[in-house]
């Protein structure tokens, strides 16, 4: 009875490391360059030149501000003499109200969540789902476990250029790479 149970024991240890210790299947691994693949589409394109207008704009606006502070300033000086110091104090806190207004429209504009920022995501959001739904079927139809992407940081040291995914992201979206 004794050596039944000790045979059993070593049998059902033998077989649990058999599972264990059976060879890993081989997980599939790519990576794309998610940067190389926005500026071959033809919307990002699009997208750039909308926000660099729209930037333009802004910083015209900007500019107009800051150069209408600095004449305030210049026309200041020039009267300062001629000016009482009850005069010069209205001015001087009309020229710190425009610095304000300017500093508020420019964080407003090209803050850290401006306009400039939440256009920005307006625009790039519906090519980002196209791309990502591309890199989605690129990934099952080639039985990918991990998609890395090369241009989102110092993530990857060494890249095979056997396992780029990006001409195929690009064929999926329909674009042809020059």
């Amino acid at each position: 009875m004794m050596e039944r149970r000790i045979i059993l024991l070593i049998l059902s240890l033998i077989l649990g490391l058999g599972i264990w210790t059976q060879p890993a299947q081989a997980q599939k691994f790519g990576y794309i360059d998610s940067e190389f693949i926005l500026n071959k589409h033809p919307d990002y394109k699009l997208v750039q030149d909308e926000l660099t207008n729209l930037s333009n704009e802004w910083k015209k606006e900007a500019q107009d501000l800051e150069q209408a502070i600095k004449e305030m300033y210049a026309n200041l000086k020039a009267e300062e003499v001629l000016l009482t110091e009850e005069m010069y104090q209205e001015r001087m806190t009309a020229i710190k109200e425009k610095e304000k207004a300017a500093i508020a429209y420019n964080n407003r504009v090209f803050g850290l969540n401006g306009q400039y920022y939440q256009k920005q995501k307006e625009l790039l959001q519906p090519l980002q789902s196209k791309i990502y739904d591309a890199i989605d079927r690129v990934c099952k139809r080639n039985n990918l476990v991990v998609l890395f992407d090369k241009a989102a940081g110092p993530l990857m040291i060494y890249t095979d250029p056997r396992h780029d995914y990006s001409e195929f992201v690009l064929e999926e979206l329909g674009i042809e790479n020059k």
